[in-house]
């Protein structure tokens, strides 16, 4: 048990009834309750689900570096794509019951099978783009991630109209309606100057646009 306290920082706090802990450290009291049992293998059942934002980021380095000093296999259930993409070695995407794809998480993000795969890895989300746009590219949908779009003011692939400009600091999330094509997402530099009402032109990266058929599975390069 003692052991168990000083990987999980807990030391201080054995004598503590569960009512006088936080959030955090009940998470961290139910994983040493575990780790004492010294399994051949864990399982994690959205266990970050109900904290805060903030502790569920300090709750997924604590259990990455767990996971470091166990060495012990950890299955970890989660919809949340920021847990999976942060603390995996490999991720199962499952859509209801079934397998979409097996991979590392930068297999899954630079080559999704299919517009599941594709929707569901990425923050914020791919773009799905239909018609005459998609079909230049010989596809039923062409899929573009946020940070994967030049932004100009004046000149470029799609013409659009800012609708919101989310100024974060280190990045810019621009809402933008696209002439033709609907609305798009664009991660910019945080030192973008647009605002709502701009005028500004995209241009995907080819390198990096993803090609769907109508089957929703990925085309070949």
């Amino acid at each position: 048990v003692k052991d168990a306290a000083r990987v999980l920082n807990l030391t201080n706090y054995l004598e503590r009834r569960p009512g006088q802990l936080s959030g955090g450290q009940r998470q961290r009291v139910a994983i040493g309750r575990a780790i004492v049992r010294q399994p051949s293998a864990f399982l994690f059942d959205e266990p970050l689900s109900n904290l805060d934002a903030a502790l569920r980021g300090t709750m997924r380095l604590e259990i990455s570096e767990l996971h470091q000093q166990l060495k012990t296999t950890m299955i970890y259930v989660t919809h949340d794509q920021v847990e999976a993409m942060t603390m995996a070695d490999k991720i199962v995407v499952l859509n209801a019951g079934n397998i979409e794809q097996v991979g590392s998480p930068m297999e899954l993000y630079k080559t999704p099978k299919n517009l599941f795969v594709a929707g569901f890895i990425g923050s914020p989300k791919m773009n799905m783009i239909e018609g005459a746009p998609a079909e230049k590219y010989g596809a039923k949908t062409i899929g573009i991630r946020p940070e994967h779009l030049n932004i100009s003011t004046s000149s470029g692939d799609w013409k659009a109209t800012v609708g919101v400009a989310e100024h974060l600091g280190s990045d810019t999330f621009l809402h933008v309606q696209a002439d033709g094509i609907g609305t798009v997402n664009v991660r910019a530099d945080g030192e973008v100057a647009v605002r709502h009402g701009d005028t500004v032109y995209l241009t995907p990266d080819k390198t990096k646009l993803h090609r769907f058929g109508a089957d929703g599975k990925a085309l070949a390069a």
